[in-house]
């Protein structure tokens, strides 16, 4: 019969501060990963949705004509600007963690992992905040 430790309920919430860098590197990995995700079935759903019938008018719109005026009216919203930066930052973070295992899978910087971890934030919050300009730029 197999047995479990019962680490008590303080334990387990404080446990968050034993974490390494390379545990922070799995746990954003996979938010990312899940992010990424919703973001692409969120955008196939608004994409399906700027294909069909002008609400002011009966009349069918061109496909091209609907898309274009949905994209623009969202394009408009400053939220849906801060939320692109936000993608951007996600999957910059994303891609340049990934690079960084494969690098490690194959067996190149293995002494360095925690710092390649570090820098690969600091790249992704340096591409993020230099990238925010052209963002928003004709909205503030």
């Amino acid at each position: 019969m197999s047995q479990s430790y019962d680490r008590g309920t303080v334990e387990d919430f404080g446990r968050w501060r034993e974490f390494s860098a390379g545990m922070w590197a799995w746990i954003f990995h996979k938010l990312t990963g899940w992010i990424l995700i919703g973001y692409l079935f969120t955008h196939i759903a608004v994409l399906s949705t700027s294909i069909g019938v002008d609400p002011g008018s009966e009349a069918v719109l061109s496909q091209g004509d609907f898309y274009t005026s949905t994209l623009q009216g969202l394009e408009e919203l400053l939220i849906v600007r801060f939320l692109e930066v936000g993608l951007l930052a996600v999957a910059v973070f994303h891609i340049l963690n990934g690079i960084r295992l494969l690098f490690v899978d194959l067996g190149i910087g293995l002494e360095v992992q925690d710092k390649s971890f570090y820098i690969s934030l600091v790249l992704t919050g340096a591409i993020t905040v230099a990238s925010i300009p052209t963002f928003l730029g004709g909205v503030l």
